[in-house]
């Protein structure tokens, strides 16, 4: 059946407390939401969040785009919908992300199969996902972690910022206190060379897990360079959007992972593009997303089901977040660990 209706509305949920990071802070998860339906009545849905600091599109800009894309991809299948989608410009990689996942649902629905026997999920044993520790002072990071961590959390990501005696600070101090968890270091490009080489070479020692993106996304070459001092693993992810940029990434020895986003990347569509590529590569990957809401976390979470064997750590922790679960989720989350209800 033919795609006869896509239409979009605001949603906004709110946060636990103020989510911090180099690049913004964040009160609310503020997202675009897709519904697309089909001539038999089938619909289902995407979300795309504002999140112009990292894809340089906000709200005005996602319905820009959806408002650009609909009249070609209306009565076309689903199927059919998805290829026009990914030929397209004019629309940034979050709005094709929104349009994608629920195209995919669609096209599952069309085919009668479940999400789960579409991506071929066999093992559904529970996985763990990091939780994020916002860039704060040093107590209230401790604060947090501690907090986290009575939640049943175990994978501490860590948000730091410019100043490299803070995150030096910080991350000692958690490592110190929060021994039995594990932690990941995010700059978020907060992070010249040199810095980035000083953080390296002061926490060498250490038990952290990698560090995530130090520099800016278009320093591969710095990034290469810390790459090949450091002992502890570097993560690239706002460096990689596009399959095109892992390559570029993986083939130059620039990073020992690659974050993928589905924001990023354009979907689900494309993020299986480049999960089948690190897979054929040998590398590991982190499945990591903005603040979102629960349709594209559930989107994100099917992959990381089907390709638990590329990803090695999952970052999927905007629904622990939010101030009250959303009903739409199709996982379970306890502590640091997600199961799904499937």
């Amino acid at each position: 059946m033919k795609i006869v209706d896509i239409e979009t509305k605001i949603v906004s949920l709110e946060l636990k407390t103020p989510f911090k990071t180099a690049l913004r802070t964040a009160t609310h998860v503020e997202f675009v939401r897709v519904k697309a339906a089909c001539e038999d009545g089938s619909f289902a849905y995407g979300e795309a969040p504002a999140t112009k600091a990292v894809t340089g599109e906000g709200i005005e800009e996602i319905l820009a785009g959806i408002s650009h894309a609909k009249d070609g991809l209306l009565f076309h299948m689903p199927k059919e919908a998805i290829d026009i989608l990914h030929g397209m410009g004019g629309i940034g990689s979050s709005a094709k992300a929104a349009l994608d996942m629920a195209f995919i649902r669609l096209d599952a629905i069309q085919s009668g199969r479940t999400l789960e026997e579409y991506f071929g999920i066999t093992d559904k044993s529970a996985i763990q996902s990091a939780i994020t520790i916002s860039y704060n002072g040093v107590d209230e990071m401790l604060r947090d972690a501690a907090l986290a961590c009575e939640d049943g959390m175990s994978i501490l990501k860590l948000k730091v910022g410019g100043d490299i005696s803070h995150a030096i600070s910080i991350t000692t101090r958690v490592l110190e206190e929060f021994s039995h968890a594990k932690i990941l270091v995010d700059a978020n490009q907060a992070w010249g060379l040199e810095e980035s080489l000083y953080f390296c070479k002061a926490m060498q020692d250490s038990a952290i897990e990698l560090i995530e993106q130090p520099v800016k996304a278009n320093e591969i070459s710095a990034l290469k360079e810390i790459k090949e001092v450091s002992n502890i693993p570097i993560l690239a992810d706002e460096s990689v959007f596009t399959l095109e940029d892992v390559k570029r990434v993986v083939e130059s020895g620039s990073a020992d992972m690659i974050n993928i986003k589905l924001m990023k990347c354009g979907g689900v569509t494309k993020a299986i593009e480049i999960l089948e590529y690190a897979r054929a590569e040998g590398v590991k990957c982190m499945l990591g997303s903005m603040l979102e809401g629960p349709h594209s976390i559930n989107a994100a979470l099917y992959l990381a089901f089907a390709y638990r064997d590329v990803i090695g750590y999952i970052d999927l922790d905007s629904p622990m977040l939010l101030k009250e679960l959303p009903n739409e989720l199709e996982f379970t989350y306890r502590g640091s660990w997600i199961e799904p209800r499937f």
